[in-house]
């Protein structure tokens, strides 16, 4: 199955939830779009804080820059740099997906959602241990 065939009930949730949390709040905090530590290379906040009700795709393998476009903007997303040298992800077309936080098929129930890439020519198997 590929990733787009999954997520497409995923995002379809997703953006039923975030009409009906428009519906209760219009007006948008952009001041939590803030990017902290040398770690957290692109997040995305979300107006409110609560957690989503969706579960998480299977993303591992995958492109880190197409899961992004899929992922709803509703959802605070940071990009990890999992080989453990703290590279910022500005581009994340040129990252794969390693592991995600949480993990494939569990709930999202906390922020932010967390996608632990390597470069696209480096493979996850050389990536420090967890």
């Amino acid at each position: 199955m590929t990733v787009t065939k999954f997520l497409r009930p995923v995002l379809s949730l997703l953006l039923l939830t975030s009409v009906t949390a428009c519906a209760a709040s219009s007006v948008r905090d952009d001041s939590a779009s803030t990017t902290t530590g040398p770690e957290a290379a692109k997040t995305r906040r979300s107006a409110d804080r609560e957690p989503v009700a969706a579960v998480m795709p299977d993303v591992i393998g995958g492109n880190a820059g197409r899961a992004h476009e899929q992922m709803s903007s509703e959802i605070d997303l940071t990009f990890k740099d999992a080989s453990g040298q703290g590279r910022p992800v500005d581009d994340p077309d040129a990252w794969k997906i390693c592991d995600s936080q949480p993990g494939p098929n569990q709930q999202i129930t906390d922020y932010p959602v967390v996608f632990e890439v390597v470069r696209v020519s480096e493979s996850c198997e050389d990536a420090v241990s967890r």
